[in-house]
């Protein structure tokens, strides 16, 4: 029983040493005993078993404040890698990361979605084909995860609701089955959310402008998904009392009026070309004003709730940077507790983030299971 704990205790160590590593990129032997209050021969006795393990490696040395110089460590990436797919209604995106989480290669596909049997062979067929284009070894492949847009049931494989693909308790064991490596699926905003969030010790809310609107709760160290599965349908809060109809049948839906559909719409749905054009364009000037305002008050609405950072993803979140200033400043018209807005946040990555986080989630999860 003693020797049992003992191995556990072991275990844990080095699954939190491995992931501090993950999760910073790069660190030292000190830093690592420092952050994680574990003794020096703890930490080294790990250290050298990752090592021998070939999934550490030592990667230069950190300059110098007096006395040795100390080695900084990083995971080697080389050693194992996951693959991403998102699933949109109009798109199928395939990413490849390595075991540090570095996105290796990406590739998107206009493909209109349609649960058929043939959507999901050229599915497959193009998955296969990504993955033979990156010359990666199959065997070093841990798993391929598949978000989607809609409410997933993780337990029995099913998706049983998407308003975007207009779908209700459909099985995804099919398309499980057809995909010859580890699958995984997760609903897109949350697979966002962890591309942002993974390894983070602050609670934060993610925000995803996309064609609809949606995200994630991550607190405590992960997603918080609800009784129902049905956890920040942030898109579907109300904040305009008998505004616009949104496609759920509600009016004043925040959906219906912070989308990116919302901007893109007269520019044929092309987002980048509404951006393009909005300096020199008045109406469209007074759309993203308009936009601004309501995304101002959603943000503030989260900031009430949650008293946490908000993180701005979706599509719209990879063009906020610029506009950030304007934003904050609508943000404390709504909020008077709080004399600034460094709680909010612009996304990290502004493409591709559902496909990286839930290729991620088998990044976390084999060193999770390192023994």
């Amino acid at each position: 029983m003693a020797n049992t704990k003992s191995n556990e205790k072991k275990k844990i160590n080095k699954v939190k040493i491995v992931k501090y590593i993950l999760h910073q990129g790069e660190t030292s032997k000190p830093e690592i005993a420092s952050k994680l209050h574990i003794s020096m021969p703890t930490v080294l006795q790990n250290i050298k078993e990752l090592e021998d393990e070939g999934i550490i490696a030592q990667v230069g040395e950190y300059q110098s404040t007096g006395g040795r110089k100390a080695k900084a460590l990083s995971i080697v990436g080389s050693l194992k890698y996951a693959v991403g797919v998102d699933i949109t209604a109009n798109h199928i995106s395939y990413v490849l990361i390595d075991l540090r989480g570095k996105l290796i290669r990406h590739e998107r596909i206009r493909h209109v979605f349609e649960n058929s049997m043939d959507y999901y062979e050229d599915l497959v067929k193009e998955l296969n084909t990504f993955i033979k284009n990156t010359q990666v070894e199959e065997c070093k492949i841990l798993g391929v995860g598949v978000s989607l847009p809609g409410i997933i049931d993780k337990e029995n494989d099913m998706l049983t609701r998407s308003h975007l693909l207009n779908l209700s308790n459909v099985s995804l064991k099919n398309l499980k089955q057809m995909i010859p490596y580890e699958v995984n699926f997760e609903n897109d905003a949350n697979s966002a959310a962890f591309a942002e969030v993974a390894g983070s010790e602050e609670n934060s809310i993610y925000l995803s402008l996309s064609n609809s609107v949606g995200g994630a709760v991550y607190l405590n160290h992960s997603i918080y998904l609800g009784d129902q599965f049905k956890s920040a349908e942030f898109g579907h809060m109300v904040i305009e009392h008998h505004g616009r109809t949104c496609y759920c049948g509600k009016k004043g839906c925040a959906d219906a009026y912070c989308s990116a559909k919302v901007l893109a719409g007269a520019d044929g749905g092309r987002l980048e070309e509404f951006f393009e054009k909005l300096d020199r364009d008045i109406e469209r000037q007074k759309n993203w004003e308009t936009y601004l305002d309501y995304l101002a008050l959603l943000i503030s609405n989260l900031r009430m709730a949650f008293d946490c950072d908000v993180i701005l993803g979706g599509y719209v979140g990879g063009f906020l940077q610029p506009y950030m200033g304007e934003l904050n400043r609508k943000i404390m018209e709504y909020n008077k507790f709080e004399s600034d807005t460094s709680y909010v946040r612009n996304c990290s990555f502004e493409k591709e983030a559902a496909a990286i986080g839930i290729a991620m989630s088998f990044v976390e999860g084999y060193f999770e299971n390192l023994s």
